[in-house]
């Protein structure tokens, strides 16, 4: 008798992206999926920890220091990313909190980061966030100023791993993608942090590295 049983949402996503790098020629295991798990308890995060997902994104750094401590204890393995903005005065909590940040976007946080860094003597690999749509109020680099904000990143030693945008809403975000990629090859940058749930099979066919998803694993937040 057949298995009728539906594939767990996790199981769904991986699929998806499998499918998308077939048609991309890419390899499933070069796109991360980063689970965003920010407003959701430790009890929903857990389900996920069993079922093999290692890399989760956090928005808040009081809310990931207030539940992960004990998800890292019994999963020591977990992956945890910083993916919303931040505060040049959180930096030190985010570097000694999360093991890579998605938000550098502005010469004061480069600055609170590579210091807190060489404080810490720990180097988290950051994504620059890029201003692909012109939007001030989510924060990024400009276009225009990314060259100089990436040389002043390896100048004061503060890993780069790669570029992240947060297109548009409501508008096709295709070309946003493609202009995110073309930016990280025109730099000699590799990671391209880029498509959230409604859009990370797109941004995987245009070469995202790294995809966070939320309401696709966890359900809608109430």
């Amino acid at each position: 008798m057949a298995d009728t049983r539906e594939n767990s949402p996790l199981e769904t996503v991986r699929a998806n992206i499998a499918a998308k790098c077939r048609i991309a020629r890419r390899a499933p295991e070069d796109v991360t999926l980063v689970a965003i798990s920010k407003t959701h308890p430790a009890g929903a995060i857990e389900p996920l920890l069993q079922q093999g997902q290692r890399h989760f994104g956090e928005n808040r750094v009081q809310e990931a220091q207030g539940k992960w401590p004990a998800l890292r204890e019994a999963y020591p393995d977990a992956v945890l990313h910083m993916v919303g903005q931040l505060q040049s005065n959180k930096a030190e909590d985010a570097v000694a909190t999360f093991d890579v940040i998605h938000s550098l976007d502005r010469p004061s946080l480069l600055k609170a980061l590579a210091k807190a860094m060489d404080k810490a003597a720990r180097q988290v690999p950051c994504f620059v966030q890029v201003d692909v749509g012109q939007e001030p109020q989510k924060g990024g680099c400009a276009v225009q100023a990314l060259p100089g904000f990436l040389a002043k990143a390896r100048e004061m030693d503060v890993p780069v791993a790669g570029l992240m945008c947060l297109p548009p809403a409501d508008i096709e975000p295709a070309p946003f993608f493609a202009l995110l990629h073309k930016l990280a090859k025109d730099n000699g940058v590799e990671g391209l942090s880029m498509g959230m749930s409604g859009d990370y099979e797109t941004a995987v066919m245009l070469g995202a590295t790294h995809v966070r998803v939320g309401s696709a694993l966890f359900g809608e937040r109430g």
